[in-house]
Protein backbone atom coordinates (compact mmCIF):
# COMPACT_ATOMS: atom_id res chain seq x y z
CA UNK A 1 0.00 0.00 0.00
CA UNK A 2 2.73 2.81 1.06
CA UNK A 3 4.26 1.56 -2.57
CA UNK A 4 0.81 3.09 -4.55
CA UNK A 5 0.50 6.29 -1.69
CA UNK A 6 4.41 6.73 -0.80
CA UNK A 7 4.43 9.73 -3.29
CA UNK A 8 1.48 11.72 -1.85
CA UNK A 9 3.07 12.53 1.48
CA UNK A 10 4.58 15.50 -0.46
CA UNK A 11 0.86 17.26 -0.79
CA UNK A 12 1.11 17.34 3.44
CA UNK A 13 4.32 18.81 3.93
CA UNK A 14 4.42 22.00 6.05
CA UNK A 15 4.99 25.06 4.09
CA UNK A 16 6.89 27.73 6.07
CA UNK A 17 5.82 30.55 4.27
CA UNK A 18 1.89 31.01 3.66
CA UNK A 19 0.58 32.69 0.95
CA UNK A 20 -2.89 31.59 1.40
CA UNK A 21 -5.44 30.80 3.73
CA UNK A 22 -6.28 27.13 5.58
CA UNK A 23 -9.71 26.77 2.95
CA UNK A 24 -7.42 27.47 -0.34
CA UNK A 25 -4.87 24.83 1.01
CA UNK A 26 -7.85 22.12 1.08
CA UNK A 27 -8.24 22.79 -2.46
CA UNK A 28 -4.75 21.78 -3.82
CA UNK A 29 -3.50 19.80 -1.31
CA UNK A 30 -5.94 17.68 0.37
CA UNK A 31 -8.47 17.16 -2.14
CA UNK A 32 -6.12 16.65 -4.93
CA UNK A 33 -3.91 14.36 -2.99
CA UNK A 34 -7.32 12.64 -2.13
CA UNK A 35 -8.52 12.27 -5.93
CA UNK A 36 -5.32 11.29 -7.09
CA UNK A 37 -4.89 8.54 -4.30
CA UNK A 38 -8.55 7.22 -5.43
CA UNK A 39 -7.12 7.42 -8.71
CA UNK A 40 -4.52 5.66 -7.96
CA UNK A 41 -6.55 3.35 -6.09
CA UNK A 42 -9.14 2.25 -8.79
CA UNK A 43 -6.18 1.01 -10.83
CA UNK A 44 -4.43 -1.55 -8.11
CA UNK A 45 -5.42 -4.68 -9.33
CA UNK A 46 -3.88 -6.68 -6.04
CA UNK A 47 -6.34 -5.24 -3.68
CA UNK A 48 -9.37 -5.53 -5.94
CA UNK A 49 -8.54 -8.46 -8.14
CA UNK A 50 -9.69 -8.22 -11.96
CA UNK A 51 -12.25 -5.08 -12.74
CA UNK A 52 -14.51 -7.49 -14.54
CA UNK A 53 -15.63 -11.25 -14.13
CA UNK A 54 -18.45 -12.44 -16.50
CA UNK A 55 -20.17 -15.83 -16.46
CA UNK A 56 -21.31 -18.12 -18.98
CA UNK A 57 -22.12 -21.07 -19.79
CA UNK A 58 -21.93 -21.54 -23.38
CA UNK A 59 -18.47 -22.04 -25.36
CA UNK A 60 -17.32 -18.41 -25.40
CA UNK A 61 -13.51 -18.03 -23.81
CA UNK A 62 -14.01 -16.15 -19.97
CA UNK A 63 -11.02 -13.82 -21.03
CA UNK A 64 -12.53 -13.46 -24.43
CA UNK A 65 -15.99 -12.33 -22.92
CA UNK A 66 -13.96 -10.77 -20.13
CA UNK A 67 -12.40 -7.76 -22.42
CA UNK A 68 -15.63 -7.96 -24.39
CA UNK A 69 -18.15 -7.01 -21.86
CA UNK A 70 -15.25 -4.71 -20.07
CA UNK A 71 -14.89 -2.85 -23.40
CA UNK A 72 -18.26 -2.79 -24.68
CA UNK A 73 -20.25 -1.57 -21.24
CA UNK A 74 -22.58 -4.07 -19.60
CA UNK A 75 -26.47 -3.11 -18.49
CA UNK A 76 -29.06 -3.60 -15.88
CA UNK A 77 -32.58 -3.87 -16.48
CA UNK A 78 -34.39 -0.40 -14.54
CA UNK A 79 -37.97 -2.54 -13.99
CA UNK A 80 -35.98 -5.23 -11.94
CA UNK A 81 -34.48 -3.11 -9.39
CA UNK A 82 -37.53 -2.98 -6.77
CA UNK A 83 -38.44 -6.80 -7.49
CA UNK A 84 -37.87 -9.14 -4.51
CA UNK A 85 -34.76 -11.16 -4.95
CA UNK A 86 -34.63 -14.26 -5.33
CA UNK A 87 -38.40 -15.07 -6.33
CA UNK A 88 -38.67 -12.70 -9.02
CA UNK A 89 -34.99 -11.80 -9.90
CA UNK A 90 -31.36 -13.12 -9.62
CA UNK A 91 -30.59 -9.87 -7.97
CA UNK A 92 -31.65 -6.30 -8.66
CA UNK A 93 -31.52 -4.78 -11.83
CA UNK A 94 -30.82 -8.25 -13.57
CA UNK A 95 -33.81 -9.79 -15.49
CA UNK A 96 -34.55 -11.45 -18.33
CA UNK A 97 -34.04 -9.55 -21.84
CA UNK A 98 -34.36 -12.51 -24.59
CA UNK A 99 -37.20 -9.96 -25.86
CA UNK A 100 -35.21 -6.97 -26.04
CA UNK A 101 -38.34 -5.34 -25.03
CA UNK A 102 -37.55 -4.01 -21.87
CA UNK A 103 -35.23 -0.83 -21.10
CA UNK A 104 -31.67 -0.78 -20.59
CA UNK A 105 -29.43 1.20 -18.95
CA UNK A 106 -25.92 0.88 -19.88
CA UNK A 107 -22.64 1.32 -17.68
CA UNK A 108 -19.44 2.42 -19.40
CA UNK A 109 -18.06 5.28 -16.80
CA UNK A 110 -16.38 2.49 -14.75
CA UNK A 111 -13.51 2.62 -18.04
CA UNK A 112 -13.02 6.18 -17.00
CA UNK A 113 -13.18 6.92 -13.36
CA UNK A 114 -9.59 6.42 -12.71
CA UNK A 115 -8.87 9.56 -15.67
CA UNK A 116 -11.88 11.11 -14.15
CA UNK A 117 -10.53 11.45 -11.12
CA UNK A 118 -7.22 12.33 -12.11
CA UNK A 119 -8.72 15.44 -14.09
CA UNK A 120 -10.14 16.58 -11.55
CA UNK A 121 -7.47 16.73 -9.30
CA UNK A 122 -5.88 18.63 -12.11
CA UNK A 123 -8.53 21.37 -12.50
CA UNK A 124 -8.44 21.60 -8.28
CA UNK A 125 -4.79 22.88 -8.42
CA UNK A 126 -5.33 25.06 -11.26
CA UNK A 127 -6.15 28.56 -9.06
CA UNK A 128 -2.99 27.29 -7.13
CA UNK A 129 -1.19 27.39 -10.22
CA UNK A 130 -2.28 30.72 -10.87
CA UNK A 131 -1.60 32.21 -7.88
CA UNK A 132 1.68 31.11 -7.55
CA UNK A 133 2.80 32.41 -10.80
CA UNK A 134 1.18 35.84 -9.65
CA UNK A 135 2.81 35.39 -6.56
CA UNK A 136 6.00 34.46 -7.48
CA UNK A 137 7.32 34.73 -4.09
CA UNK A 138 7.32 37.88 -3.27
CA UNK A 139 5.88 37.21 0.83
CA UNK A 140 9.08 34.55 1.40
CA UNK A 141 11.46 37.09 0.19
CA UNK A 142 9.78 40.02 1.71
CA UNK A 143 10.04 37.72 5.50
CA UNK A 144 13.99 38.38 5.77
CA UNK A 145 14.82 36.26 8.62
CA UNK A 146 11.44 37.51 10.29
CA UNK A 147 10.22 34.54 11.18
CA UNK A 148 12.93 33.54 13.51
CA UNK A 149 12.24 35.32 17.36
CA UNK A 150 15.80 34.66 18.38
CA UNK A 151 17.05 36.44 15.42
CA UNK A 152 20.06 39.27 16.36
CA UNK A 153 19.37 42.50 16.84
CA UNK A 154 21.05 43.75 14.03
CA UNK A 155 19.59 41.47 11.56
CA UNK A 156 16.03 42.58 13.12
CA UNK A 157 16.59 46.17 12.39
CA UNK A 158 18.09 45.47 8.96
CA UNK A 159 15.10 43.19 8.11
CA UNK A 160 12.34 45.57 9.12
CA UNK A 161 14.22 48.52 7.43
CA UNK A 162 14.35 46.64 4.70
CA UNK A 163 10.92 45.73 4.69
CA UNK A 164 9.41 48.91 5.58
CA UNK A 165 11.57 51.03 2.38
CA UNK A 166 9.44 47.87 0.36
CA UNK A 167 5.90 49.29 1.54
CA UNK A 168 6.70 52.69 1.29
CA UNK A 169 8.38 52.55 -2.13
CA UNK A 170 5.52 50.11 -3.49
CA UNK A 171 2.41 51.91 -1.31
CA UNK A 172 -0.82 52.03 -3.50
CA UNK A 173 0.82 48.84 -6.31
CA UNK A 174 -0.65 45.85 -4.52
CA UNK A 175 -4.48 45.97 -6.20
CA UNK A 176 -3.60 43.45 -9.03
CA UNK A 177 -2.01 40.86 -6.46
CA UNK A 178 -5.36 41.25 -4.07
CA UNK A 179 -7.67 40.65 -7.49
CA UNK A 180 -5.70 37.80 -8.43
CA UNK A 181 -6.11 36.60 -5.03
CA UNK A 182 -9.66 36.59 -4.81
CA UNK A 183 -9.57 35.27 -8.77
CA UNK A 184 -8.20 32.08 -7.19
CA UNK A 185 -10.67 31.88 -4.47
CA UNK A 186 -13.60 32.48 -6.71
CA UNK A 187 -11.96 29.86 -8.87
CA UNK A 188 -11.80 27.27 -6.11
CA UNK A 189 -15.68 28.20 -5.68
CA UNK A 190 -16.33 27.28 -9.08
CA UNK A 191 -14.51 24.56 -9.49
CA UNK A 192 -15.97 22.80 -6.78
CA UNK A 193 -19.18 23.70 -8.13
CA UNK A 194 -18.30 22.75 -11.55
CA UNK A 195 -17.04 19.60 -10.75
CA UNK A 196 -20.19 18.53 -8.85
CA UNK A 197 -22.17 19.04 -12.11
CA UNK A 198 -19.73 17.02 -13.85
CA UNK A 199 -19.77 14.26 -11.83
CA UNK A 200 -23.72 14.19 -12.06
CA UNK A 201 -22.91 14.09 -15.85
CA UNK A 202 -20.50 11.59 -15.82
CA UNK A 203 -23.15 9.28 -13.17
CA UNK A 204 -25.79 9.85 -15.45
CA UNK A 205 -27.48 12.13 -13.47
CA UNK A 206 -27.30 10.07 -10.20
CA UNK A 207 -24.35 11.86 -8.10
CA UNK A 208 -26.40 15.13 -7.26
CA UNK A 209 -29.00 12.54 -5.17
CA UNK A 210 -26.27 10.05 -4.17
CA UNK A 211 -25.37 10.87 -0.86
CA UNK A 212 -29.16 11.75 0.56
CA UNK A 213 -30.12 8.30 -0.81
CA UNK A 214 -27.15 6.51 0.94
CA UNK A 215 -28.34 8.19 3.95
CA UNK A 216 -31.83 7.29 3.69
CA UNK A 217 -31.06 3.86 2.93
CA UNK A 218 -32.18 2.69 6.74
CA UNK A 219 -35.66 4.09 6.13
CA UNK A 220 -36.67 1.79 2.86
CA UNK A 221 -39.38 -0.85 3.18
CA UNK A 222 -37.15 -4.60 3.85
CA UNK A 223 -39.70 -5.93 1.03
CA UNK A 224 -38.09 -3.69 -1.20
CA UNK A 225 -34.99 -2.36 -0.06
CA UNK A 226 -31.87 -2.53 -1.98
CA UNK A 227 -28.65 -0.43 -1.06
CA UNK A 228 -29.18 2.32 -3.60
CA UNK A 229 -25.22 2.02 -4.69
CA UNK A 230 -25.53 -0.71 -6.31
CA UNK A 231 -27.95 1.07 -8.77
CA UNK A 232 -25.22 3.60 -9.71
CA UNK A 233 -22.77 1.72 -9.19
CA UNK A 234 -23.82 -2.41 -9.54
CA UNK A 235 -21.64 -5.33 -8.47
CA UNK A 236 -23.39 -7.34 -10.56
CA UNK A 237 -24.61 -6.82 -14.76
CA UNK A 238 -25.35 -8.28 -17.73
CA UNK A 239 -23.65 -8.95 -21.06
CA UNK A 240 -24.90 -9.45 -24.53
CA UNK A 241 -21.91 -11.49 -26.87
CA UNK A 242 -22.72 -12.10 -30.56
CA UNK A 243 -20.51 -14.24 -32.82
CA UNK A 244 -21.07 -16.57 -35.97
CA UNK A 245 -21.68 -20.74 -35.25
CA UNK A 246 -20.04 -23.33 -36.97
CA UNK A 247 -22.34 -23.08 -39.78
CA UNK A 248 -22.02 -19.34 -40.07
CA UNK A 249 -25.38 -18.51 -38.40
CA UNK A 250 -24.72 -15.41 -35.74
CA UNK A 251 -25.34 -16.82 -31.86
CA UNK A 252 -26.91 -14.79 -28.95
CA UNK A 253 -24.97 -15.38 -25.95
CA UNK A 254 -26.02 -13.90 -22.43
CA UNK A 255 -23.87 -13.41 -19.82
CA UNK A 256 -23.77 -12.06 -16.19
CA UNK A 257 -20.68 -9.90 -14.87
CA UNK A 258 -19.33 -9.81 -11.70
CA UNK A 259 -17.68 -5.95 -10.92
CA UNK A 260 -15.82 -6.08 -8.28
CA UNK A 261 -13.89 -2.54 -9.02
CA UNK A 262 -17.51 -1.15 -8.14
CA UNK A 263 -17.27 -2.20 -4.56
CA UNK A 264 -14.16 0.50 -4.29
CA UNK A 265 -16.00 2.98 -6.69
CA UNK A 266 -19.80 3.02 -4.44
CA UNK A 267 -17.15 4.25 -1.17
CA UNK A 268 -14.90 6.62 -3.38
CA UNK A 269 -18.29 8.63 -4.97
CA UNK A 270 -19.73 8.70 -1.62
CA UNK A 271 -16.95 10.24 0.43
CA UNK A 272 -16.70 12.63 -2.77
CA UNK A 273 -20.19 13.76 -2.28
CA UNK A 274 -20.40 14.38 1.08
CA UNK A 275 -16.53 16.25 0.83
CA UNK A 276 -17.34 18.42 -2.28
CA UNK A 277 -20.31 19.29 -0.40
CA UNK A 278 -18.39 20.40 2.77
CA UNK A 279 -15.95 22.16 0.57
CA UNK A 280 -18.44 24.17 -1.53
CA UNK A 281 -20.20 25.53 1.77
CA UNK A 282 -16.32 26.60 3.02
CA UNK A 283 -15.32 27.77 -0.61
CA UNK A 284 -18.88 29.73 -0.09
CA UNK A 285 -17.88 31.19 3.24
CA UNK A 286 -14.68 32.23 2.30
CA UNK A 287 -16.29 34.16 -0.42
CA UNK A 288 -18.54 36.00 2.13
CA UNK A 289 -15.13 36.51 4.08
CA UNK A 290 -13.17 37.94 1.24
CA UNK A 291 -16.43 40.31 -0.09
CA UNK A 292 -16.09 41.95 3.77
CA UNK A 293 -12.23 42.90 3.19
CA UNK A 294 -13.18 44.45 0.30
CA UNK A 295 -15.84 46.70 1.59
CA UNK A 296 -15.12 46.82 5.22
CA UNK A 297 -11.64 48.29 6.03
CA UNK A 298 -12.01 47.94 9.97
CA UNK A 299 -13.04 44.29 9.53
CA UNK A 300 -9.74 44.26 7.54
CA UNK A 301 -7.92 45.92 10.65
CA UNK A 302 -9.66 43.21 13.28
CA UNK A 303 -8.88 40.81 10.98
CA UNK A 304 -4.88 41.44 11.02
CA UNK A 305 -5.15 42.16 14.41
CA UNK A 306 -6.13 38.69 15.64
CA UNK A 307 -3.00 37.40 14.03
CA UNK A 308 -0.69 40.25 15.06
CA UNK A 309 -2.08 40.35 18.60
CA UNK A 310 1.17 42.66 19.97
CA UNK A 311 0.99 45.13 17.52
CA UNK A 312 -0.83 48.86 18.92
CA UNK A 313 -3.98 48.77 17.45
CA UNK A 314 -4.42 52.53 17.19
CA UNK A 315 -1.23 52.60 14.80
CA UNK A 316 -2.11 49.40 13.18
CA UNK A 317 -5.83 50.38 12.33
CA UNK A 318 -4.75 54.17 10.87
CA UNK A 319 -2.27 51.80 8.85
CA UNK A 320 -5.09 50.01 7.38
CA UNK A 321 -7.87 52.20 6.64
CA UNK A 322 -5.16 54.48 4.99
CA UNK A 323 -4.00 51.89 2.94
CA UNK A 324 -5.80 50.50 -0.59
CA UNK A 325 -6.72 46.96 -0.46
CA UNK A 326 -3.33 45.33 -2.23
CA UNK A 327 -1.53 46.90 0.59
CA UNK A 328 -3.82 45.21 3.70
CA UNK A 329 -2.96 41.55 1.85
CA UNK A 330 0.72 42.26 1.67
CA UNK A 331 0.35 43.19 5.02
CA UNK A 332 -2.01 40.69 6.32
CA UNK A 333 0.35 38.14 4.38
CA UNK A 334 3.49 39.45 6.12
CA UNK A 335 1.52 39.29 9.50
CA UNK A 336 1.00 35.25 9.19
CA UNK A 337 4.67 34.53 8.21
CA UNK A 338 7.08 36.70 11.03
CA UNK A 339 7.37 36.62 14.57
CA UNK A 340 4.71 38.23 16.64
CA UNK A 341 7.84 40.88 18.12
CA UNK A 342 8.76 41.46 15.20
CA UNK A 343 5.54 42.22 13.18
CA UNK A 344 5.05 44.64 16.74
CA UNK A 345 8.44 46.66 15.96
CA UNK A 346 7.60 46.64 12.18
CA UNK A 347 3.78 47.93 12.68
CA UNK A 348 5.84 50.70 14.69
CA UNK A 349 8.56 51.45 12.32
CA UNK A 350 6.12 51.82 9.24
CA UNK A 351 4.27 53.87 11.00
CA UNK A 352 6.45 56.40 11.30
CA UNK A 353 8.16 56.38 8.32
CA UNK A 354 4.77 56.38 6.72
CA UNK A 355 3.43 59.39 9.06
CA UNK A 356 6.42 61.05 9.56
CA UNK A 357 7.11 61.07 5.42
CA UNK A 358 3.58 62.89 5.19
CA UNK A 359 4.36 65.56 7.34
CA UNK A 360 7.38 66.94 5.76
CA UNK A 361 6.70 70.43 4.14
Amino acid sequence: MDQLFGNLKGFFKTNFTYTDNSIFRLHYKATVAILIAFSILVTGRQYIGDPIDCITKDSVPTDILDTFCWIHTTFSMPDAWNKRVGVEVPYPGIDKSSNGSQKRVYHAYYQWVCFVLFLQAALFYVPRYIWKMVEGGRIKNLVLGLDNPILGDAAKVSGRRLLVEYLMVNRNNHNLYFWVYSLAELLNFCNVIGQMFLMDYFLGGEFSKYGAEVLNFTQWSQEVRYDPMIRVFPRLTKCIFHMYGSSGDIQRHDAMCILPINIINEKIYVFLWFWFIFMAIVSGGVLVYRAATLFLPSFRARVTKSKGRLANRERLERIIEHSKIGDWLILHMVCKNIDALNFRDLINDYYESLYETKSEP
